[in-house]
């Protein structure tokens, strides 16, 4: 603009640019504040210099320009730096071209109507997100805590449940092989919650079995007095059974299955070594257990195998595991023989008489009673009456203890607890022959003069023993069974003479049934019940006559067979090679 323009007077647009420059700077602040950005700038409410921020020259009223200064400059911030589409003029058509130039100044910044810029809008808040392994920890103590509640709401549930229903089984425990081998078996009954006391009259036992019974806590104890039948079956129930408090009677009721029966059996042979086998009932699993060049005898008991064997024309002890394994010596009264070999099972003791090698009519000694721990702890313990070391014709283990019960050579009967060191043998008068011991009862069948009694070795007390109807005869040898007794019996001809054998069974009643026959030239050697008495072993000699006795220590005939029959019915079952059944208590004598 020349100087000449300085006189000119100035238009009217001119002079509304200039006086609404002046009011707007009069009016601004020092720091003009920029309007939120959700608020549209209007051309009326900005001041000029927010119009004149951009970079560059900032243009006057005059239409010149004037260079930026540092002091209108915003304050540094963080904002967008990229390009801005410029905002389109408006003009109007129906203003003048000389106002329509002049209003450029005004239609550089965005009028009212206009879009807010998006670079000035405040972004929407949003929370900052928790990582992953932070929300499961948080987690985790909730749903912890969910599980517990409702297990705490499950037990409760069936603690109330258990009160409303009262006691139930909660656990059965029994040795089922130990049942059929021995007496005093016990089967522990768990119930859900403490007994009261139970009667033995609430008990029984199908099939039928005698029994004891105990209560402790939780736990009902049945103990069996006596083997239990094999491959059988057995339920116990318990009728009107109550908790501590007796508010709820319930019926309490277990079941167990007992194995099959196995025995051992020995067989010796002129032309190699002996062998004592193990097999089934069927005789077609037999198993060697033991090989020894001589055997003479062995005995059997739920853990072990004692086996009397010669070595150098004496007697020699062995005992090991009933596999025949983990063999060890036990320690003789000397050098000599042993005869009449048992066990204690519940004592774990063995016994037997002992003869000295040299024994001559004035020194030596001749079937002593001699007892030992199966374990080979201590020395051998030889019974003594008084100071003297008497010889004894006849002896047994009393099942279930550890006692014994002998006859020495003057015929007088005694009994001593083997187990207790201070125990003095108990004189029970006097007898001819031990006949056997029943199991679970401690009843003695012994022969006095011509009677058979039963004698009680508890308290001394007997009774003639029952005959049998029919009567077959007088008995050779009388082998108790719980329910009974197997009768061995010679049978005669019209003149007296022998003309055979036979096996009997006889209850507890008298009740007599014939159960095996032998004639001719066989024996029976040996008549033995099974534990339970559910079987019997029969030992023959078929044809004695052209059967010689071989050259042991203890000589039985060359050939022997063993017979199992079944004691109810009397059906021979098999016929096993071999004698000496584990089954008997003790070898047979002829």
């Amino acid at each position: 603009m020349s100087t000449d323009d300085a006189d000119r007077p100035l238009t009217r647009a001119e002079l509304r640019a200039r006086r609404a420059a002046e009011e707007a700077a009069a009016a601004a602040p020092a720091v003009p504040e920029v309007p939120p950005a959700d608020e549209p700038v209007t051309r009326s409410a900005a001041p000029a210099e927010v119009f004149d921020r951009a970079p560059g020259p900032r243009r006057t009223p005059n239409g010149g320009s004037e260079p930026s200064t540092a002091s209108e400059s915003v304050p540094e911030a963080d904002v967008d730096l990229s390009p801005v589409p410029a905002a389109e003029a408006v003009t109007s058509p129906e203003r003048p071209p000389a106002e329509a130039a002049d209003a450029e100044i005004f239609d550089a910044a965005p009028v009212a109507d206009a879009a807010p810029d998006p670079r000035l809008e405040t972004p929407e808040w949003q929370p900052h997100p928790t990582p992953s392994p932070v929300a499961r920890r948080r987690r985790f103590p909730l749903i912890l805590g969910a599980v517990i509640g409702v297990l705490v709401v499950v037990v409760a549930g069936f603690g109330v449940i258990t009160l409303l229903q009262g006691p139930r089984v909660s656990g059965v425990k029994i040795d089922a092989q130990s049942a059929i081998d021995a007496s005093g078996t016990r089967m522990i009954i768990t119930a859900s919650q403490p007994l009261a006391k139970v009667d033995p009259k609430q008990v029984s036992v199908s099939p039928q079995a005698p029994f004891t019974v105990d209560t402790s806590g939780r736990n009902l104890g049945i103990r069996f007095t006596v083997p239990l039948d094999d491959d059988t079956n057995y339920t116990v129930t318990v009728k009107d059974a109550t908790g501590t408090d007796k508010q709820r009677q319930s019926t309490l009721q277990a079941s167990f299955q007992t194995p099959k029966s196995t025995i051992f059996l020995l067989q010796r042979n002129a032309k190699g070594d002996d062998t004592i086998f193990l097999t089934d009932l069927g005789g077609k699993n037999a198993v060697p257990v033991v090989q020894h060049e001589k055997i003479d005898d062995f005995r059997a008991t739920a853990d072990h195998l004692v086996v009397a064997t010669e070595k150098d024309g004496i007697s020699e002890l062995l005992v090991m595991d009933r596999k025949g394994k983990n063999q060890r010596g036990l320690k003789l009264p000397g050098p000599g023989f042993l005869s009449n070999l048992q066990v204690s099972e519940r004592g774990n003791l063995v016994g037997y008489t002992f003869t000295d090698k040299g024994i001559s009519a004035t020194s030596g000694r001749a079937s002593i009673l001699v007892t030992q721990s199966l374990t080979g702890d201590g020395d051998p313990q030889i019974v003594k009456i008084g100071d003297k070391m008497p010889s004894i014709s006849q002896w047994a283990f009393v099942p279930d203890s550890s006692s014994v019960l002998f006859i020495d050579f003057s015929g007088a009967l005694f009994v001593q607890d083997r187990a207790d060191a201070k125990a003095a043998p108990t004189a029970l008068g006097s007898a001819q022959t031990v006949e056997g011991i029943s199991r679970g009862t401690y009843t003695a069948i012994v022969s006095r003069g011509n009677d058979l009694v039963e004698l009680n070795l508890a308290d001394g007390s007997e009774k003639p023993l029952a005959a049998s109807t029919p009567d077959f005869g007088v008995p050779g040898t009388i082998a108790p069974f719980p329910g009974g007794t197997l009768r061995q019996v010679a049978t005669r001809d019209a003149s007296g003479l022998p003309t055979g054998q036979i096996v009997t069974r006889v209850d507890d009643d008298g009740k007599a049934t014939k159960l095996f026959s032998v004639t001719g030239s066989d024996a029976i050697m040996q008549a033995c019940p099974s534990p339970s008495g559910q079987y019997s072993a029969i030992v023959v000699a078929p044809k004695l006559v052209n059967n010689p006795y071989d050259q042991s220590l203890l000589p039985l005939p060359t050939t022997m067979q063993t017979h199992i029959v079944d004691t109810k019915t009397g059906k021979e079952l098999v016929v096993l090679a071999g004698f000496d059944p584990s089954w008997c208590a003790q070898a047979p004598h002829r």
